[in-house]
């Protein structure tokens, strides 16, 4: 039954849009009572939203979710009534006033079809021109039409300027999109809220972007001086590697050295003595041979003329590993052991750097919480392993587990303090791993990104990492991590990531925690036996 109303009881600021500053077409009401358009409402939002706070365009009250708003049948059916009796008393056309000159051409209200709802215009006062001031102002002090003498009701959309009733109809503005002043003023100062917001929103991007450029930059600093560091370490323990080496070969050559000198020095003494022998016997050959003595002669004859028991020296040689190439062996030898060397040191530089990079606590005990497990996963029982399974499990649909995300969250949660864990994460090609905030919503579709309290990195495909923000932020990884490290500073708001294997961080976020957090993990969907692996929370070794 519809419920008919005098339209004594009715005014026209009831049924009036504050966004649009019109009548009501298709009014909704929010939940803190108060009424608008559907359409102006909607646009509203879309365009001063920053998708995550909504807010009453009147009393500003907030609401973290965009409300579903429904058609309000009562007042629309009002609305409508209002409408129709509107219409019925407008039933001929107002006339202007009677000081109007009698000889202009106009007597009448302009009714062009682009004015939108025309004032009568105001008693006719000659020649008085005052200052344009508020629209709010009464009409004596409003300023007159330049041309007409007419008090400038209206404002010219397409030329952006006011005008009277009579520029309407007969002046240059004919068939211009014309209204009131008062109401495009109403309309101009609602639209003025929306540009501050959209302001607000984009100073907010802004220094959101200059803290994120900070923090790289910060990172950068800390990454060059990861890189000297590293440099320096390895260039100073392939020095040390180097003179090592060459204080070895250095000692081989002066051994060598020492020694042929040695057996040079003791055949030489040899020879000399042999030669002295020998030439000892000589003279007494020489001796023997100018003796006239005959029986003397040819005693001594037979033992000076038998050749003397000496050394056969045709096969001894003083050689050694120095002109036989042993030196170059040895060298060799050397730089084998070098190579093997350097093999390990860049290793155990990184593994150096990243103890000094990353203020890594004792690391935590992380166990999975199976109460909060997606139906399809199916958690170890040591609580250390998790991965998907084809169908649900048969589990009690409690309110912590999740229901549309496969994933799952630690039990151990962290308000305070510095934590570290490593997840293996293998040949895996799907996989997300990070921080959630203990009152994230759990049903149905969520958002996943800070803003709803999601903190973590994502694997798409074996190849598309991610940390999901809004929009996602691309990561490039040159290396493909099969142990991923995350550390988390509670004070610091701060979540980084780290390729174990490699010692290489692969990114960092910069937030404010407020809420107890919890290790999130999701293996993914199997993708029919392609993504299976398990993700496997790792045992790590205790700092000294």
């Amino acid at each position: 039954m519809t419920m008919e109303l005098p339209a004594a009881f009715l005014s026209e600021d009831q049924f009036t849009c504050s966004i649009c500053l019109d009548v009501f077409n298709n009014p909704v009401s929010t939940s803190c009572g108060h009424s608008f358009c559907q359409a102006c409402i909607s646009t509203y939002w879309d365009g001063g939203g920053n998708g995550k706070l909504y807010q009453c365009p009147l009393c500003k009250e907030s609401f973290r979710k965009r409300p579903e708003l429904h058609i309000n049948r009562t007042l629309k059916e009002i609305t409508e009534q209002f409408k129709q009796m509107a219409n019925t008393e407008v039933t001929h056309v107002q006339r202007l006033p009677a000081g109007f000159p009698a000889s202009h051409p106009n007597d009448s209200l302009p009714q062009s079809p682009n004015s939108e709802h025309l004032d009568p215009p105001p008693p006719y006062s000659p020649l008085r021109r005052q200052s344009l001031g508020s629209p709010s102002d009464s009409a004596p002090n409003r300023s007159l039409c330049p041309i007409h003498s007419r008090g400038l009701e209206f404002f010219c959309r397409t030329d952006n300027t006011f005008v009277c009733c009579i520029c309407v109809e007969t002046g240059g503005h004919r068939g211009h999109h014309v209204i009131p002043a008062k109401r495009e003023w109403h309309i101009k100062k609602s639209q003025l809220g929306i540009a501050e917001l959209e302001l607000k929103n984009l100073i907010d991007v802004r220094e959101k972007k200059v803290v994120e450029i900070h923090n790289s930059l910060r990172e950068i600093q800390a990454a060059a001086e990861r890189e000297t560091d590293g440099t320096v370490c390895v260039f100073s323990k392939l020095i040390s590697s180097l003179e090592r080496c060459q204080a070895e070969v250095l000692k081989v050559v002066r051994m060598t050295r020492r020694a042929a000198e040695h057996r040079a020095q003791d055949l030489l003494r040899e020879l000399e003595e042999e030669i002295a022998e020998l030439k000892k016997r000589g003279s007494s050959l020489s001796k023997l041979d100018l003796s006239e003595d005959y029986m003397l002669f040819l005693r001594r004859f037979h033992a000076l003329s038998t050749p003397p028991q000496v050394k056969d020296w045709s096969g001894v040689s003083v050689g050694s590993e120095l002109t036989s190439g042993g030196i170059l062996r040895t060298v060799n030898q050397m730089m084998e052991r070098f190579g093997e060397e350097m093999q390990i040191l860049p290793k155990a530089c990184q593994q150096s750097l990243l103890d000094q990079s990353v203020p890594r606590p004792n690391p935590n005990d992380i166990t999975l919480d199976a109460n909060t497990a997606h139906q399809r996963l199916i958690i170890s029982a040591d609580g250390q392993q998790v991965h998907c399974g084809e169908r649900n499990q048969l589990v009690p649909d409690n309110p912590e587990r999740f229901d549309r995300v496969v994933c799952v969250l630690a039990r151990q949660g962290f308000n305070s303090g510095r934590h570290y864990w490593e997840v293996e994460v293998g040949g895996k090609t799907d996989w997300d791993l990070g921080v959630a905030s203990q009152c994230v919503n759990r049903k149905g579709k969520i958002t996943v990104s800070p803003a709803h309290g999601y903190w973590f990195l994502s694997l798409r495909d074996g190849t598309e990492y991610a940390f999901r923000t809004e929009p996602s932020t691309d990561l490039a990884v040159s290396l493909r991590p099969s142990r991923i490290g995350i550390y988390v500073d509670y004070e610091k708001g701060l979540v980084s990531f780290y390729n174990v294997e490699a010692r290489l961080l692969i990114y960092t976020f910069t937030d404010h925690f407020s809420d107890t957090i919890h290790a999130f993990f999701s293996p993914c969907t199997n993708k029919s036996g392609r993504n299976e692996a398990p993700l496997i929370i790792c045992r790590v070794a205790k700092t000294e």
